[in-house]
C-alpha cells in the first residue's frame, strides 16, 4: 500500500466498524478537540433495535454533540452522525442524510462500503475515511472508492485490531492510503481539524 498524505482540507469524516470497533471508538472520543469544523459520521454493523446505547457511550465521553441520524437531516460541522441500526446511510447532494433499507452488502445494514461510496461522490478529495476492527469485508470496497474520488482511505493497523480480517483485507485491496494504530487515531483527527 502507498503511503498517502493528509489532505489539504477535511469537509467530512466516515468513521466505520464491526466487531472490537467499539473499543476503538471509546478511546478516540475523549481525545477529540471539541472544535472540530467538520462532521464525523459513525456507521458500525448494530443488531437492529430501537436503542441509544452507542449514543449515550460516545456522548458520555465527549463534549462533541453525539446524535443518531433522522432521515433528511442536514449534515453540520462538528457534530457526530450515528447510522441507526438496520437502514444503509447515504449522503444526498444538498449535504442531508437519507435512510435506505434496501438489500443488506456484505451482510451487513448499515453498510460500510455504502456510505463510504456515497460520501467519496459527494466530498471528493476533502473526504477522510477511518476503517477499523471487523470480522468481515464491509468497507473495503468504499474505501477503494474514496480512493477514486481523491480522498483519502486510513485504516487501522490490523495488530492493533480486535477482530484484525476487515482491516487486514484493506490493508492488501486498497492501492493507497495510511495505516494508524488506535492509539494515534485521535491525534490524527485533531490534526485534520488544524487544516
Amino acid at each position: 500500500m502507498a503511503e498517502a498524505l493528509t489532505p489539504d482540507k477535511c469537509s467530512a469524516l466516515v468513521i466505520g466498524g464491526s466487531a472490537g470497533s467499539l473499543d476503538v471508538l471509546l478511546k478516540i472520543f475523549p481525545d477529540l478537540d471539541t472544535n472540530i469544523s467538520f462532521p464525523i459520521i459513525i456507521v458500525t454493523h448494530r443488531k437492529p433495535g430501537n436503542d441509544t446505547l452507542l449514543a449515550d457511550l460516545l456522548q458520555n465521553r465527549t463534549d462533541l454533540k453525539i446524535r443518531e441520524v433522522d432521515e433528511k437531516e442536514e449534515i453540520v460541522a462538528g457534530c457526530v452522525y450515528i447510522a441507526p441500526a438496520d437502514y444503509h446511510l447515504l449522503i444526498e447532494k444538498n449535504k442531508t442524510f437519507s435512510l435506505d433499507y434496501s438489500e443488506k452488502v456484505n451482510y451487513s445494514r448499515p453498510s460500510i462500503d455504502v456510505t463510504f461510496q456515497s460520501a467519496a461522490e459527494i466530498y471528493k478529495d476533502e473526504l477522510v475515511c477511518i476503517l477499523l476492527s471487523g470480522s468481515n469485508a464491509d468497507g473495503v470496497e468504499g474505501l477503494k472508492t474514496v480512493n477514486n474520488f481523491g480522498g483519502l482511505a486510513v485504516i487501522q493497523n490490523p495488530k492493533t485490531a480486535i477482530m484484525p480480517y476487515m482491516p487486514q483485507q484493506a490493508v492488501l485491496n486498497v492501492k493507497k492510503g495510511t495505516i494508524l494504530d488506535a492509539v494515534d487515531m485521535a491525534d490524527f483527527i485533531n490534526k485534520l481539524a488544524t487544516k
